[in-house]
């Protein structure tokens, strides 16, 4: 395989990754999120139940990521009610924005890191 093969066979398989895990990057800024709470959004915390119970954002219903597909009922949102969906880093917000708009979920935005909503 020459350099080039090689080269473009890394890179098919860097925007494979992007596609099927998401950039882990916020698509909603603190500003943004805050408002679509204050009109009535679901905020889903989907880290751990201990990383909930060691602390949270005010008002979010905590449902991990691992739990996520087999719980959406806890979501506790209509599938057009505006979700705000954040973790830890950004990566598992990512991947529960993708399950729940897979499961049908229309308005969902990702903060990413819990520490984006200061």
């Amino acid at each position: 395989m020459s350099n080039v093969q090689k080269l473009l066979s890394g890179a098919v398989l860097v925007g494979a990754a992007f596609l099927f895990l998401g950039t882990g990057g916020p698509t909603v800024t603190a500003d943004e999120a805050r408002t679509l709470v204050k009109q009535g959004a679901v905020l889903l915390d989907v880290r751990t139940t201990g990383e909930f119970a060691a602390g949270h954002l005010e008002g979010a219903v905590n449902v991990p990521v691992g739990e996520l597909k087999t719980n959406l009922a806890q979501v506790s949102a209509k599938k057009d009610q505006p979700i705000v969906v954040y973790c830890q880093s950004g990566r598992r917000s990512a991947a529960a924005r993708k399950i729940l708009e897979e499961a049908g979920f229309s308005r969902v935005v990702d903060l990413g890191a819990m520490s984006n909503w200061k």
